[in-house]
């Protein structure tokens, strides 16, 4: 048999009509009633629609999505705007505090009320001698400062018997936690750590984002490397006797 033929004979598929009218895009400009006869479902029940119709349906769904798409864009500019004004009222009040020994409580405290964090807490270690009778330079066991040390985000998370939940002032309340490293410098050992903690389960979650955690984190132990003691330098080696 004619290998021509027996194409011919074989059935259109749907592949083969809409092969065809994509390789024809004039095709409707010279079959313009047929956009008007084909009926189509709407979508919308059993009721059905002409071609143009549907398309216009679709269109305005397009059109929808994109306006939800452009309102949620323009809310999350508007939160973060709140956001950085916020931090930047958080930052001003860090830098106006004039004594290092009132830090810790400007940090919490700023915290508390910008942010409304319900409850926070300090704890710092290699303090100055000059701070050692402090609530912020008070013992830290040598496991925290090992949990603290292994941080390379925050921890956020429910509140299992960490030891550092039981520095806030109402630790039964405390259902979720985030833990925050403190360093005076991004290369620096850890010297502190921050807590802040919420009795809603979910306000410090596995799942959530750390950067803006991370960010405070980065500011408050910046603030409180005023509290550290000073770092002793070796004394130079003296000078050989050149005479």
């Amino acid at each position: 048999m004619n290998p021509a033929l027996n194409t011919a004979l074989q059935p259109l598929t749907e592949d083969d009509i809409a092969d065809f009218l994509a390789n024809r895009p004039d095709f409707f400009e010279r079959h313009a009633e047929l956009l008007a006869s084909v009926q189509l479902s709407s979508g919308y029940g059993s009721r059905a629609i002409s071609l143009p119709e549907r398309q216009a349906s679709l269109l305005r769904e397009k059109i929808k999505a994109l306006e939800m798409r452009a309102a949620e864009m323009i809310r999350h500019s508007q939160d973060n705007l709140v956001i950085a004004g916020k931090m930047q009222s958080w930052t001003r009040l860090l830098l106006q505090t004039a004594q290092a020994r009132d830090l810790p409580d400007a940090i919490v405290e700023g915290l508390v009320g910008e942010f409304q964090i319900p409850q926070a807490a300090i704890r710092l270690w290699g303090v100055d001698d000059v701070h050692a009778g402090e609530g912020f330079a008070l013992l830290v066991s040598d496991d925290v400062k090992c949990f603290a040390a292994s941080l390379s985000a925050p921890y956020c998370g429910v509140s299992a018997g960490f030891e550092a939940a039981r520095w806030l002032p109402h630790p039964a309340q405390a259902q979720s936690l985030a833990l925050i490293a403190l360093r005076s410098s991004l290369e620096a050992p850890v010297s502190g750590l921050l807590v802040l903690a919420s009795p809603d389960a979910q306000r410090f979650h596995s799942g959530m984002g750390t950067e803006f955690l991370e960010r405070l984190g980065e500011l408050a132990g910046a603030a409180l490397s005023r509290l550290q003691a000073p770092v002793a330098l070796p004394f130079p080696e003296p000078a050989e006797n050149l005479g």
